[in-house]
């Protein structure tokens, strides 16, 4: 292993967009306050498709982020996650690597910094998260996925018993490179979350695709530790997904004046690195793997991006 070093990996102008940096010198006054979109960066107006929310009554702290009042994940069994591998992972070891990286992320000091998060009650999230199920679809909505398609894809796979509906899961759609999410992946996002009903249950889910299909936008590096990029680069999108699904799954809990969520304060940060064997860099061990994940806010001692807590 080489000597390690510190990065900050900057792609350039689409990177600003990807990552929802927060604006210098901004103030918090609630009249001025903008409201996450999942997407990594704050708007003003209502989120298509929701009921207007109430008034925020934000509880400030001292620590850069701020509480809204919102729910958490923090089911004290922790979180479930799904994937669904959508598109043709045929000879991929995609879900391979990306299935070990889940079973290795919940207990990890990285998955910790999410309990610097609680809710009203000031339960806090649990270092816990689960991989309790996968699904496949080979393209039941074609190559170019609306994000109501996406929606679709999770609840088709729910109706076919391919999956179950779980309140405290996040699923993911996970695409190959052939697949397009037409509201602006590769351009305006690697990945996202929201939320939605579906029987009367609130459905958390994820976007992300193979980073191989814009390695420009969504790639920290073209050679992963585990020698898949697309995968390698897609394990710190589902990282910066699940963080902020856990910390802000209705959008209305924990954010900052810009509407930047926990991970998007410190996206493409990735703090003290080390070199392993095929020469890529990596930050943290996972089990039997290295990853490059990018940092986390940590919602403590005046807030602060960092790998571990």
């Amino acid at each position: 292993m080489s000597t390690t070093r510190n990065v900050s990996f900057t792609l350039g102008a689409l990177a600003l967009c990807l990552a929802g940096v927060a604006q210098a010198g901004r103030v918090h006054p609630d009249a001025d306050e903008m409201m996450p979109t999942g997407r990594g960066w704050g708007e003003r107006a209502e989120l298509p498709g929701t009921a207007p929310r109430a008034a925020s009554h934000a509880s400030a702290n001292a620590n850069g982020i701020v509480y809204h009042g919102g729910p958490v994940m923090n089911a004290a069994t922790g979180t479930n996650v799904y994937y669904i591998w959508y598109g043709n992972w045929a000879g991929n070891s995609a879900p391979t690597i990306l299935t070990d990286f889940m079973n290795g992320l919940g207990g990890s000091p990285w998955y910790n910094i999410n309990t610097t998060y609680s809710d009203s009650k000031n339960v806090k999230v649990v270092n816990k998260v689960t991989l309790a199920g996968q699904a496949t679809d080979a393209y039941s909505k074609g190559k170019a996925l609306t994000d109501a398609n996406i929606f679709t894809v999770v609840t088709s796979a729910i109706k076919a018993g391919k999956v179950p509906l779980d309140a405290n899961a996040l699923y993911f759609v996970l695409t190959s490179a052939d697949v397009n999410a037409t509201s602006g992946f590769c351009t305006r996002y690697c990945g996202w979350h929201t939320y939605d009903t579906y029987n009367k249950v609130s459905v958390k889910y994820s976007f992300v695709g193979d980073s191989t299909r814009c390695p420009n936008a969504c790639m920290a590096q073209t050679t992963g530790p585990n020698g898949n990029a697309g995968a390698d680069g897609m394990a710190s999108v589902i990282a910066h997904e699940l963080a902020e699904a856990v910390t802000d799954p209705q959008l209305n809990a924990w954010y900052d004046a810009n509407g930047a969520e926990s991970a998007d304060k410190c996206a493409w940060r990735f703090g003290t690195t080390y070199q392993v064997a095929n020469t890529a860099y990596a930050n943290v061990r996972l089990g039997t793997r290295d990853f490059l994940l990018q940092q986390n806010w940590v919602n403590a001692a005046g807030g602060s991006c960092a790998l571990s807590y």
